[in-house]
């Protein structure tokens, strides 16, 4: 490479950090300010400690399945069926079978089957949409309606209790009085985070992404990497509904309604580009936050569920709107 060259890269590495820098500060600032008009509007209610520890419920759940769409987005994909796939889990987690199973070798075989069946649904659709050359946003479509079909179907339309108090115990607890499904959130942030930034994995979901071409012509095994981001994010749908069986005690197929829409918005908001090439966990991280600190706030109003969605998909389209004009700044 000539020093011309290594210049020009070099100066578009430091543009892309910097503009990396001046949109986690709009995040941030965006934060501070849902925030502000939380305290401003409802007072104690929004900065009590018990409210803040049901914004970080409410973000845990939603921040685990939003890292894995980050993944699958950066990759040039896309998901729809995130919310059904957390709800089959869910289901069949909490069925008398696995249950049972459960009080026989411990509460470890529900967290087994919940992730096993969101990793095996996202390994479908990674191999509809990889091998098969499924559009991502039909391959996913059919994932939903099939699997909370199927859930319907395993519950019977009917509520699962848990029953095993191993798992209740468990994941219900509060160390340091914060949730175990917080801590899980933390966790899961800081593992996509190394994995999308500091590994081989993230570097070729980077290059699958911008230009998928360009990276077969490099040696990746595209259709392959493809699978391993779907899979990815199923796995973490698996973990999503351990997390909301342990706040609801239950096992439903109504879990997870909309989760697509709220998941995809916080990718996009927190800059991750629809288009691929680009994506970024801390920014995911304050999408996450902002969406729930400002459901949260709906809520605390007795605004309607309506409002709230129709705030969301502006919120989102302005999202848009923004990435379109940094990624004309930067050609």
């Amino acid at each position: 490479m000539s020093t011309v060259q290594a210049e020009d890269t070099k100066t578009r590495e430091d543009r892309g950090i910097s503009l990396g820098v001046v949109r986690n500060l709009g995040l941030v600032i965006a934060l501070v300010i849902v925030c502000v008009v939380g305290i401003a509007t409802t007072g104690d209610r929004f900065a009590s400690t018990d409210n803040v520890l049901t914004i970080l419920r409410l973000a845990a759940v939603l921040g685990v399945v939003a890292v894995g769409m980050t993944f699958v987005i950066t990759g040039g994909g896309i998901d729809l069926s995130v919310g059904a796939i957390l709800a089959l889990a869910s289901v069949w987690a909490t069925t008398t079978g696995t249950q049972a199973m459960a009080d026989d070798i411990g509460w470890i075989a529900m967290v087994f089957a919940a992730v096993v069946v969101g990793s095996a649904c996202g390994l479908i659709n990674g191999v509809l949409v990889a091998y098969g050359r499924v559009v991502p946003f039909i391959a996913t479509l059919a994932m939903l309606a099939s699997a909370r079909g199927l859930a319907e179907l395993i519950a019977d339309r009917k509520t699962q209790i848990i029953t095993n108090q191993g798992f209740t115990d468990f994941f219900g607890a509060e160390p340091l009085g914060i949730p175990v499904i917080v801590y899980m959130f933390a966790l899961v942030t800081l593992g996509g985070w190394f994995l999308l930034n500091r590994t081989t994995f993230g570097r070729r979901t980077f290059a699958v992404g911008g230009n998928p071409e360009a990276a077969r012509l490099a040696g990746i095994k595209v259709q392959r990497h493809t699978v391993y981001l779907y899979t990815l994010l199923g796995a973490t749908c698996g973990v999503a509904a351990i997390m909301l069986m342990s706040r609801t005690t239950t096992g439903s197929s109504t879990h997870g309604q909309l989760l697509e829409l709220d998941a995809i918005a916080a990718v996009v908001i927190g800059g991750t580009l629809l288009s691929g090439g680009r994506g970024t966990v801390v920014g995911t991280l304050f999408g996450v936050l902002i969406l729930t600190t400002l459901t949260n706030v709906f809520t605390l109003n007795n605004l309607s569920t309506s409002t709230q969605n129709v705030a969301k998909g502006v919120i989102i389209v302005v999202a848009v709107l923004l990435q379109q004009r940094i990624a004309n700044r930067r050609t």
